[in-house]
């Protein structure tokens, strides 16, 4: 069993930046590919950014891509999603998830773990 714990979320105003972290316990951390994903009001979630176990691969959604980085300290069990020139539709729920296997997953059934969220606002 791998917990996973979000932080790093509040309010922003569009063009501001923040970093999310993603802190895992439980098992060891370095096996497991990890991922970000957002949920606005009345939306699906959505795959934001992606690493996979081996830290060899990335993956984002073209939305944020030059916007958002992605990366993972297995010494501190720890991945963060660093995300710069922040718009309003960012405003969501973002969540990470961890999953076995070596390629990036994108989809929301593929991930085995989940945390509990932290909320971004991003104000006009």
């Amino acid at each position: 069993q791998v917990q996973l714990v979000e932080s790093g979320g509040g309010l922003v105003q569009a063009g501001g930046s923040l970093r999310l972290s993603c802190a895992a316990s439980g098992r060891t951390f370095s096996p497991y590919g990890i991922g970000w994903f957002r949920q606005a009001p009345g939306k699906d979630r959505e795959f934001v950014a992606g690493i996979s176990r081996s830290d060899s691969s990335t993956d984002f959604v073209d939305s944020v891509k030059g916007r958002f980085t992605i990366s993972r300290d297995n010494a501190k069990n720890t991945v963060y999603l660093q995300m710069n020139s922040l718009k309003p539709e960012d405003t969501a729920v973002y969540y990470c998830a961890a999953r076995r296997g070596w390629a990036v997953g994108t989809l929301p059934p593929e991930y085995d773990y989940w945390g509990q969220g932290t909320q971004v606002t991003v104000s006009s």
